[in-house]
């Protein structure tokens, strides 16, 4: 990976993603998840589903800089087709708000600019695909970072939420990286493709889980925002 997948990769990037456990608070909460067995298990599905989809727009955006067609308006209306839930839309726009404010600071281009222009609150595989191109990375490089996001950020939920080894927890994702650089690698192969054709893998499970975290979000304190 790029320096800079993995400084857009890193928690540490102001990108808002640490208040989001994808999923997993609420999967926990009604006991879906109760240890590294379980958790194993959802972050395969997340990869495999939301995450697969936020490579195949990440790699979508980065391709678009480097190729000069910034479709902005279109990957965005893609994106949103292919996003059910507006709790999830929600949070990815808010976690691509977050990144685009840092991204700002760290690489500013006209590019940008346009992007920003056309779509202020843009969707988090998007921005951090056009980032990546930006800082000079490639395809591959923004779709593995957000596969590898897809699934440290409910990892780290699950620690925080379920009082798992930290040790363990982080096998967990060791064990990952094979599917992490498969379903990366796959991402990119699409990446010059038009918009509307891109690939759309669903994830009614995690749909669900969000909608009903946001309903639970505004009656009573949670940890996470999603």
């Amino acid at each position: 990976m790029d320096v800079s997948g993995l400084l857009l990769a890193d928690s540490r990037f102001p990108g808002g993603g640490h208040v989001h456990s994808g999923g997993l608070e609420e999967a926990a909460a009604r006991k879906l998840v109760t240890g590294e067995a379980d958790l194993a298990s959802f972050l395969v599905g997340r990869l495999r589903t939301a995450g697969e989809l936020a490579a195949v727009f990440a790699a979508a955006a980065t391709s678009a800089v480097q190729r000069g067609k910034t479709h902005w308006l279109e990957l965005d209306a893609e994106l949103d087709a292919r996003t059910p839930s507006p709790a999830q839309r929600k949070a990815s726009r808010a976690q691509g708000r977050g990144t685009a404010r840092a991204g700002q600071r760290a690489w500013p281009s006209p590019v940008l600019d346009r992007l920003l222009a056309d779509t202020p609150r843009p969707h988090h595989p998007v921005i951090l695909g056009a980032l990546t191109a930006l800082a000079g990375g490639e395809p591959q490089d923004a779709a593995l970072a957000v596969c590898y996001l897809a699934v440290s950020g409910p990892a780290s939920a699950a620690i925080r939420l379920l009082g798992l080894d930290p040790f363990g927890v982080n096998a967990v994702l060791a064990r990952l990286a094979p599917e992490l650089r498969d379903v990366a690698a796959t991402a990119a192969k699409t990446a010059d493709h038009d918009p509307r054709d891109l690939p759309a893998p669903g994830a009614p499970g995690l749909d669900l889980l969000a909608e009903a975290h946001d309903r639970h979000h505004r009656e009573e304190v949670r940890l996470f925002v999603s």
